[in-house]
């Protein structure tokens, strides 16, 4: 006896939906893992934002300040990955920075992101008398100029270094007094020096082959390369494989006004003539 078998109606569709619906969701996560597999390779290979979350940097740099880095610059290392993934050895296309790039770099210690102005590479020797940087046996140019000014708010305080200005319109400002310096080849940038420190008299050195000799900008309120490396604190003498990539573009500057739950802020807050800024 033949036995007949009924379909259900509906079954073939359910079925058919249920398959369709795996489908979708098997397909956006490919999207969503492409994606984020984009932005890794794009942050790991060409560019990678940073923020300025200290005052070392002044006058070019501003607490507040995001910047965007140039990764390809000086080639590639285990550095400019992820959580410093240890998948390579020294530099992969290297290129040496020129005297007075502003680079990002890991700390020699603690591997936390910094940024300063190189200004000896191997072989240069690098002193500092009076306040006044000595390369290769030459002071470097300096030349005063008008004071640096500096609008006070939750991010840029004047609690040392400066003098704190009222303005006519109302404003504070923090005035620092501002120098030029030119180094060997023209490259030329500003400098702030509060006067005499204990950091004024450093003792010339080598720089070691592999490293480079960095400063911050602002000479008194930097733990640069004057200082032994220390966790959280000085960088020394930094390994040229601890480069990150070579400070480019400020993408966004705020003040530290802004209020999450004040939209307007976000705009208000913003330092409008900052950004774009090439370094």
């Amino acid at each position: 006896m033949d036995v007949k078998t009924q379909s259900v109606p509906g079954d073939t569709a359910s079925v058919g939906e249920s398959r369709g619906r795996d489908e979708s969701w098997l397909g956006f996560a490919r999207f969503l893992l492409l994606v984020l597999l984009a932005v890794l390779a794009f942050r790991t290979l060409v560019v990678s934002p940073f923020s300025i979350p200290s005052e070392s940097m002044l006058p070019r740099l501003v607490n507040g300040d995001y910047l965007l880095a140039t990764k390809w610059s000086y080639g590639y290392s285990r550095h400019s990955l992820p959580f410093d993934a240890p998948v390579m050895q020294g530099r992969l296309l290297a290129r040496m920075p020129e005297r007075g790039d502003i680079v990002i770099f890991k700390h020699p210690l603690d591997r936390s992101d910094y940024v300063k102005r190189v200004i000896g590479l191997p072989g240069d020797s690098v002193g500092v008398v009076g306040g006044q940087v000595v390369l290769n046996g030459a002071f470097v140019p300096r030349e005063p100029l008008a004071d640096f000014e500096l609008a006070v708010s939750p991010n840029t305080t004047c609690a040392w270094g400066g003098e704190r200005v009222r303005r006519g319109d109302g404003r504070d400002v923090c005035a620092y007094s501002r120098f030029r310096e030119t180094l060997p080849g023209g490259r030329r940038y500003e400098v702030l020096d509060f006067g005499p420190t204990s950091a004024d008299s450093f003792a010339p050195v080598t720089v070691p082959e592999g490293h480079m000799f960095v400063l911050g900008d602002n000479r008194d309120n930097s733990r640069d390369s004057r200082f032994p490396a220390v966790v959280g604190d000085a960088v020394g003498i930094v390994p040229l494989e601890n480069l990150v990539g070579r400070a480019s573009v400020i993408m966004w500057s705020t003040d530290g006004s802004a209020e999450w739950l004040k939209p307007w802020t976000w705009l208000t807050a913003a330092r409008g003539e900052r950004i774009g800024q090439v370094l």
